[in-house]
């Protein structure tokens, strides 16, 4: 076989290769690099006797801390993976998860304030998660979409189809 007819073939080989490849994201990566700074955490709790509220699934709904925060337009299309904790929107009968909202950290838009629009990922799963299994983080893969949704918990600046979910497990030290 020549060279180049071997390259050829290589090339060919492995441009579906490189065409999967899956872009792993911060939650950084999701606020534009010009974006005016934004409050990412959740607002601390100084007067425990507020605490009951704040946990109460029938509390007062938290303001959100940016309804609408710039995104990142270049990220459309992309397919992605993101580490994140799960807030369910719809529940199928047999327990299963396959509506949510993807957020940076636990109890995002129940127990404390939804963080900044940009911050959040509306993903949709044939198969989703099991409900009892959203205590951990996950990792989210698929192809991103820039696009703002209104949910019943937050202002929503990304969407996704799920590929895949799977647990999300630090690296060993």
């Amino acid at each position: 076989m020549s060279r180049p007819l071997l390259a050829t073939l290589l090339l060919t080989l492995a441009l579906p290769l490189a065409a999967a490849e899956v872009r792993e994201l911060t939650w950084s990566e999701l606020i534009p690099p010009n974006a005016p700074p934004q409050i990412v955490d959740p607002a601390p709790i100084h007067d425990l006797s507020q605490l009951a509220d704040a946990l109460s699934e029938s509390g007062p709904a938290a303001t959100q801390q940016a309804p609408a925060a710039p995104v990142v337009k270049e990220l459309n299309g992309q397919k992605v993976k993101l580490p994140g904790y799960i807030v369910p929107l719809d529940v199928t009968d047999e327990g299963r998860v396959v509506e949510f909202l993807l957020v940076p950290y636990f109890g995002a838009c129940i127990h404390v304030p939804p963080p900044p629009s940009n911050q959040i990922v509306h993903v949709t799963s044939e198969l989703g998660v099991l409900l009892d299994a959203l205590y951990q983080p996950f990792w989210v893969e698929g192809p991103m979409k820039v696009e703002h949704v209104t949910s019943e918990l937050a202002e929503v600046g990304y969407q996704m189809e799920a590929d895949k979910i799977y647990a999300y497990e630090l690296p060993d030290s």
